[in-house]
């Protein structure tokens, strides 16, 4: 998932519309930096390894995501944090940062945790923390969720979304039966940002290009998706990625389409424009939300 839409606030426990309790804090789990890689020009993998992994529950989800805890550089917090208690010391910039992050891989055989992130320099927090990350660092995972899985029975799969899609869409595809049929549309910059791959042979990949047009303001993913012939009934979608993309694409797959929803993994990962903070608080209004109901 990308970085910069991505800030959110730490509360003490999950806030929740009023009338209903509050959740409690979710533990936090504590690996470091094993290694990191540079898999494409603005994607960074990093490799994390600690006994913490074994408490991770088993799934077969493959959109699996965590909350992300940074602290802010030469702040000399050590995790777990105490957040409620920091909270009451310390400035909110001082405050460790909230992120979001698909967890592309869980490799308990090898004791890792691959986690990919979108970078543009010095911009956000969590992407110039993977550009410079070392073996040993800290990584803290917190709110560990998840909610799509490939159903084997469909007769085809439609996986669409930008580069924040790319680690649930490589999982995804990993886990397919070999003889599953359908088509990936990824929208990146350009040819450099292509990635190997693993898929079953009858699903085609397709990469669109914005060609230097920043992320969240150009149509190419609409559009090719727009392009593809009607897939068969009884296909399953995926589809994930900027917010007001993902509500264009909305009617394609529901109305012309006719995917029905509980064969559709429709949202929006981040929003143009918006941190976190403000993203999350739009899901409860109109313009954040992308289905009417």
């Amino acid at each position: 998932m990308t970085d910069a839409p991505r800030l959110a606030p730490l509360p003490t426990a999950s806030a929740a519309p009023a009338g209903r309790p509050a959740r409690p804090p979710q533990p936090q789990r504590v690996l470091r930096v094993k290694r990191t890689e540079a898999i494409a020009p603005h994607l960074v993998r990093v490799v994390a390894e600690g006994d913490a992994i074994d408490t991770i529950p088993e799934s077969t989800q493959t959109d699996r995501y965590a909350k992300m805890l940074f602290a802010p550089a030469g702040s000399g917090l050590v995790p777990p944090y105490d957040l409620a208690e920091l909270r009451e010391r310390l400035q909110p910039s001082e405050l460790p940062t909230q992120r979001t992050y698909t967890l592309r891989k869980i490799d308990r055989e090898a004791g890792e945790v691959w986690i990919d992130f979108v970078v543009h320099g010095d911009t956000g927090v969590a992407g110039p923390w993977a550009s410079a990350a070392q073996p040993g660092d800290a990584v803290v995972l917190s709110g560990i969720g998840g909610g799509y899985e490939p159903d084997p029975s469909a007769a085809f799969q439609v996986l669409a979304g930008d580069e924040s899609a790319i680690p649930a869409i490589a999982s995804a595809l990993e886990s397919m039966p070999a003889d599953t049929r359908g088509h990936v549309v990824i929208e990146v910059d350009g040819d450099a940002d292509h990635l190997a791959l693993t898929a079953p042979a009858g699903v085609a990949i397709d990469w669109v290009h914005r060609d230097g047009a920043p992320a969240g303001t150009s149509t190419v993913l609409t559009a090719a998706l727009r392009a593809l012939d009607v897939p068969p009934a009884g296909t399953q979608a995926f589809v994930h990625g900027e917010r007001e993309t993902m509500k264009a694409l909305r009617p394609l797959l529901l109305d012309a389409w006719g995917i029905p929803r509980a064969q559709l993994s429709l949202s929006a990962y981040w929003a143009y424009g918006r941190a976190e903070d403000a993203f999350q608080a739009e899901k409860r209004s109109p313009v954040g939300k992308i289905f009417a109901d």
